[in-house]
């Protein structure tokens, strides 16, 4: 069976490109085709056998600002020709569903989420009255195509069931959840921290939606040890808005690095409303307990008074009120482990091959 991988975009790690990565352990042959392609800050896709970017790729600016071009994608993705493909694999939050496939060809989409920005997050980007009057021509039409573009897989797979339900909501489709990978084994070895004591711990891209602020104003309160892992646009805001001594802003790191993290804190905060939320795993896979939000991906991978506490507001004083719910417990390292264990990379390859067979046999050549 001759397979091709389809991602929104190449230029960028995080959640979904360890999705890639383990769906090339399962079709190490399968070429990796995309809107644009930065083999700069996208060095893990150097494992694929061929990159195959479309002519957006090209134009201006496209590999690191990508946004300006995003009314383009639909015609990005619908330039490619799948013809010679038995199977196609989309991952995509976006425009690669989209993908237009022969009858001979089956699609597979694994849905990361419903376009963010034309729904579950559109008060969130057209934040002003006026950019919502003056973008709403253009995103009701991208809604329209959106929709019907979510139609045309075969086979639609969530990442949790916070977005398969967004999904019926959104797509008017009913879809199953095969949770995606996360898998810690392959750090070869943890290094040290700098940091002595007991700290909470936020791994996160910083950007506004990630919520990273609350935390950073609930600690200038609780003056307890914080450490932020990771960078991102709101960097330079949040530092200014830290006033605490015992918050430190690590920035990248390496695998290793992030495991000594981990295996350190005391706990993870996780004030965002996540499709799936890698992170809340990982922590429980170092067994560490995580304090949540009590929305999305965390509903599902977080369990209350066993592997962490949630909190139900996104305000200061909610993260402060469970901080301090976190000072007063005791969590037991074992349970965090053995609930990580319901979302390694292992059951998700098991889960995955086992679909594109049963794709494969039902709809396969002749």
């Amino acid at each position: 069976m001759k397979v091709a991988l389809v991602y929104d975009r190449v230029n960028k790690w995080g959640g979904a490109e360890r999705v890639l990565l383990a769906l090339h352990e399962l079709f190490p042959k399968a070429p990796l085709y995309t809107s644009v392609y930065n083999p700069k800050t996208a060095q893990w896709a150097e494992v694929f056998p061929k990159i195959i970017p479309s002519l957006l790729h090209y134009l201006p600016f496209a590999r690191t600002r990508h946004d300006l071009y995003a009314p383009l994608m639909p015609l990005a993705f619908k330039s490619f020709d799948f013809s010679g493909f038995d199977l196609v694999i989309s991952v995509t939050s976006e425009a690669a569903k989209s993908i237009k496939v022969g009858d001979r060809t089956k699609h597979i989409c694994y849905c990361l989420t419903p376009t963010r920005y034309l729904w579950s997050g559109y008060d969130q980007y057209f934040n002003t009255k006026l950019r919502k009057i003056i973008s709403w021509p253009l995103v009701k039409a991208l809604r329209l195509w959106d929709k019907r573009a979510a139609q045309k897989p075969e086979v639609m797979i969530a990442i949790s069931q916070a977005i398969a339900d967004r999904i019926k909501k959104y797509y008017g489709r009913e879809v199953e959840v095969i949770y995606p990978p996360v898998d810690v084994s392959q750090v070869s070895r943890v290094l040290p921290v700098p940091q002595s004591s007991r700290y909470y711990l936020v791994v996160s891209r910083l950007v506004p939606y990630k919520k990273v602020d609350i935390v950073i104003k609930a600690f200038n309160k609780l003056k307890l040890p914080l450490v932020i892992v990771g960078t991102g646009s709101e960097e330079i805001s949040l530092r200014r808005k830290s006033r605490s001594k015992n918050t430190s802003f690590i920035g990248q790191v390496t695998d290793g690095e992030l495991a000594g993290f981990y295996k350190n804190c005391k706990a993870l905060i996780f004030p965002q409303d996540e499709d799936f939320g890698i992170v809340a795993v990982e922590a429980q896979m170092w067994g560490k307990p995580v304090l949540a939000y009590h929305a999305g991906g965390a509903l599902e991978t977080v369990v209350e008074g066993k592997t962490g506490i949630f909190f139900n507001k996104q305000t200061i004083e909610s993260i402060v009120q469970g901080v301090k719910r976190m000072e007063r417990r005791s969590f037991k390292s074992e349970d965090c482990i053995n609930n990580a264990k319901k979302f390694t990379k292992e059951k998700f390859l098991r889960k995955f091959g086992k679909l594109t067979k049963s794709v494969a046999n039902n709809y396969c050549r002749i």
